[in-house]
Order: structure tokens, then C-alpha cells, then sequence
């Protein structure tokens, strides 16, 4: 597990912006909305991740803990409860189509590849700081799940529910401490609004301690039906990704590249493991010679090394997904401790079981995605649909953010 402070990646301003986010920030709107007459509209949009960790926690099915996490946030004053899974295929089509578009002009432009993954806050937050102007060329602007979802709920369904985004509280359940910081971007808040995209995040172990306090056991909660808005479901099932835990982006990317770029149906992808089980590549061959070559590198030391050959020009990818934690994201931070008869590596293991278990939906074959493309998307203009759905990054002084990036 990695965050941002275990490598002196985080400034005190952006401690207080993190610690500003807890579960007594949502108990205190929810309280709020009993007394006043401007209620918010509070909005949860639950991470697959978490969802499994909480799962093996309580011995359930994912989708056992996503309805029953449903009925237990409504339970409490919550209006809608979404999925993450849903916003994640809006990134996934996003990343083939920017990864696509650089391959085509990597000979004009020598920063187009290799395209490296941006979901992570940890490994974009060391990126801005450490490397700056050299890396942050390569890095994907589109955005991650939690910021597709940001765009989905305080710009479609606040328009949709004839809201002013302010009117919205919505809350994110994430495997990851960083995520608070990447909800604190400038570049996620609403000027015209005054609001965030995402006013709060919060960790799988933080909706254990509200499981807690009040006295509940998530296996003992009466399942309700799933949100369907923005959820990826079939029936009262969620459905998941194929590829890594980490969101499957090297799985997506590739297959659709190898489609789009070369003719090839790849059915299954081959990971060769190298230096390490945290630091494997897949390749597409023809006639003997390799047209694609991707990795994926979890693991501040697997990225530090990743750094250095590109910096010498050494790198042989054309995609890398890029994780601060080892194991990426159902190893993170903000996951729920293993029990203490229980080691990390078993529940992971459970975890991981859990998460793959979901039957898997094709990005290209969701068809209430397409609807959004065609409904929302293209009614805003290409302009503002970019903003939607891609970001911008910043390099960081070194001189003046007095870090020291400790390893």
C-alpha cells in the first residue's frame, strides 16, 4: 500500500485538504438536511474496489455488498447511490481513443509515446513534483473514474434533476487516501458554481468505521435495488472490467489498439512477468516483429525505474499503466486492515477473487454510455466535451515546494 506522505510527496496545505474529508464531513451535510429547507441532494458513487474489499470483509458478493451499501447509505439520508464501474467505461473508451490518436502522430511528436496511464493520484502528484515539464508530456490527459463521475453528477444529473451543481453533495468511496487530494484539484472545482466536482472522499475503511458507529454489520443490511443512472448493472448484478484490478486499462487499450491499429482480434493477453510480478509487459507481434508493446508498473520503485529510462531514451513502450501501490489499486491505502488472523497477502487474494468475479462489460457495448455520448456530450460541444472528459497537469518548482521525495 502507497500514499502520497509515505514518500514526502504532500505539502501541509494539501494535508488540511485531505483531513478536511472524513465521513463526520457527510455525517454533519446529513444532519444539516434534517433541519434546513434547502436540503443538498447527497450522492454517493461507490469504487468496485472498495466494494470487494468491504465484500471479502463481510463474506459477500460484490454486487451482495453494492446493494446492501446501497440500503445502508440510503438508510441514512443519502438520495442516490452510483457506481464507479459506469464512469470508469467513459475513461476506458477516452484512454483508446487518446492512445489511438498519439500512436498515429508519434513520428511528428516525440513526447506521444510512450502514453502513460493517469488514473493514480499518488504516481500524477510524484510526476508534477519530481519530474515536471519531462514527463508530464506522456501522461494521458483523460480523466480518472472518480473525475468522469464528478463531470456525470454535477454536470448531466444535476441538469437532469434541474439542480444548480452547489445544490449536490457528492461523496466518493475510493481504495485510496490520494484521491481526497485529486478531488482538491483546481482543476475539478466549478467556478461559475463555486463548487467541487467531488466535495468529499472517503476510504473503504472509513465506510467500515461508519458500519461501525452505527452498530451495523453490512451482511445484516436488507439489499436494495441498485441505482441504475450510473451504474453498470444486469439485473441486480454490477458488472466490472476485465484486466488488472487497477481498472483494466492496459486490457482495453490493447485490444482495442490492436483492432483499430493493426486489424487483430486479441482474445486473450499473454503478461510476461518481469523484474518483478508488479512490472509486466504484453506485446502484439506480426511477422515475427513487435507493433505493440505495453506494461504495467505498479509500485513507486517500478516507476522510478520507469522514469529513468525515459529520461534516457531507453523506454521500449508504447502504453504503460502506471499504480503507485504494489499490487495497484486493491491494494490501497485506504482499503479495510486484514483481520488479525488474517495476513495482507490472503486478503488481498480475497479480494482480488472478489473483484474479478464480476461478469465483464465491453466499454463499446455499453449502450447507456453511447446514449450519453450522443444525449449530453454532443449537446455541450466538442469544446466543453473535452473538458468533461480529460484534465491538464502541472509541473511543480522543485526549488520552491521544498519536497523531499524519500524512497
Amino acid at each position: 500500500m502507497a500514499a502520497l506522505w509515505d514518500f514526502g510527496c504532500i505539502t501541509s496545505a494539501e494535508s488540511v485538504l485531505i483531513t478536511q474529508q472524513s465521513h463526520e464531513e457527510i455525517y454533519r451535510v446529513l444532519r444539516s438536511n434534517k433541519v434546513v429547507s434547502e436540503q443538498k441532494v447527497v450522492v454517493v458513487s461507490v469504487s468496485p474496489q472498495s466494494r470487494a474489499s468491504l465484500a471479502a470483509r463481510y463474506g459477500l458478493s460484490s454486487s451482495e455488498a453494492g446493494r446492501r451499501l446501497t440500503a445502508f447509505f440510503k438508510g441514512l439520508g443519502v438520495h442516490h447511490v452510483f457506481d464507479t464501474s459506469f464512469s470508469r467505461t467513459f475513461s476506458l473508451l477516452e484512454s483508446q481513443k487518446e492512445f489511438v490518436e498519439r500512436f498515429h502522430r508519434k513520428e511528428q511528436d516525440k513526447q506521444a509515446l510512450p502514453m502513460l496511464a493517469s488514473a493514480c493520484p499518488g504516481w500524477i502528484c510524484y510526476a508534477e513534483k519530481t519530474h515536471g515539464e519531462f514527463i508530464l508530456p506522456y501522461v494521458s490527459s483523460t480523466r480518472s473514474p472518480q473525475q468522469m463521475m464528478g463531470s456525470l453528477v454535477k454536470g448531466f444529473f444535476a441538469g437532469q434533476q434541474g439542480l444548480n451543481p452547489q445544490q449536490i453533495y457528492h461523496v466518493t468511496v475510493m481504495p485510496c487516501y490520494d484521491k481526497k487530494l485529486e478531488a482538491s484539484r483546481p482543476d475539478f472545482y466549478l467556478e461559475e458554481a463555486d463548487t467541487r466536482e467531488v466535495d468529499c472522499v472517503i476510504t473503504s475503511g472509513e465506510v467500515l468505521k461508519m458500519l461501525e458507529e452505527e452498530k451495523v454489520l453490512l451482511s445484516d443490511v436488507e439489499p436494495a435495488p441498485l441505482d441504475t443512472m450510473f451504474s453498470s448493472v444486469c439485473g441486480d448484478e454490477l458488472l466490472g472490467h476485465a484486466g488488472s484490478g487497477s481498472g483494466g486499462y492496459l486490457h482495453h487499450v490493447f485490444t482495442h489498439a490492436a483492432r483499430q491499429l493493426f486489424g487483430e482480434e486479441v482474445k486473450e493477453l499473454t503478461y510476461k512477468t518481469l523484474k518483478n510480478k508488479d512490472f509486466q509487459e504484453v506485446t502484439l507481434e506480426r511477422d515475427g516483429v513487435v507493433v505493440l508493446r505495453f506494461a504495467t508498473t505498479y509500485g513507486f520503485r517500478n516507476i522510478q525505474n520507469l522514469v529513468q529510462k525515459l529520461k534516457r531514451g531507453k523506454s521500449p513502450y508504447h502504453f504503460v499503466e502506471v499504480m503507485a501501490c504494489p499490487s495497484g489499486c486493491l491494494n490501497g491505502g485506504g482499503q479495510v486492515k486484514p483481520l488479525p488472523e488474517q495476513n495482507n497477502k490472503e486478503l488481498l487474494q480475497q479480494v482480488e477473487d472478489l473483484y474479478k468475479e464480476e461478469r465483464p462489460l465491453v466499454p463499446e457495448e455499453d449502450q447507456h454510455v453511447a446514449e450519453l455520448y450522443q444525449s449530453w456530450l454532443q449537446s455541450v460541444g466538442e469544446e466543453r466535451a473535452r473538458e468533461l472528459l480529460h484534465t491538464q497537469y502541472h509541473a511543480v518548482d522543485k526549488a520552491t515546494n521544498g519536497l523531499l521525495v524519500k524512497w
